[in-house]
């Protein structure tokens, strides 16, 4: 996911966020505690295809459902449980992460940041379970990680960073 954070002054706060499904979504703080919503299309990132206002009240329910405070998927409960403070992350290596091209010994990912590689999934859609460490990163596969949030914090950066 990809965060931009913009003041407009007299105005309040924006928000555009790049998921790692393609999806854009921007959010506008209105000062007055109104926030507007906007869907864009995949095709044209610049095309709204859709829009909500929400009043304060409204924003923060919502948030709350998304959040999952509200409502807990079943699955998500159990993993937790079984995984205790282990998290599974998915990681989409954007074309600009200097980890791309490299692979996962060079990269020291065990011994830099704990967590462990356990599975990739290439473009066009080649897995690799338990990926060894010849195993090159290559632009816009989704790595999965499992470690501790430190350990995902540590492998975010070296993601983005590469060896250096």
């Amino acid at each position: 996911m990809n965060l931009k954070e913009t003041d407009l002054p007299g105005i309040g706060k924006k928000f555009v966020i790049q998921a790692r499904s393609g999806d854009k979504l921007t959010i506008i703080i209105h000062d007055d505690g109104r926030r507007e919503l906007y869907h864009f299309d995949h095709d044209d990132p610049d095309d709204s295809v859709s829009m909500v206002t929400l009043d304060d009240d409204e924003a923060r329910y919502v948030s709350a459902i998304v959040g999952g405070v509200t409502y807990k998927p079943t699955a998500l409960e159990n993993i937790e449980v079984a995984l205790g403070d282990l998290i599974i992350e998915w990681y989409k290596l954007e074309p600009n992460y200097k980890a791309i091209g490299h692979t996962i010994g060079e990269l020291k990912i065990r011994q830099r940041s704990g967590a462990t590689i356990i599975a990739v999934i290439e473009k066009n859609h080649k897995k690799h379970i338990n990926p060894g460490p010849d195993l090159m990163l290559t632009a816009d596969a989704m790595v999965v990680v499992l470690g501790e949030r430190l350990h995902q914090q540590q492998i975010r950066q070296i993601l983005l960073n590469g060896s250096g």
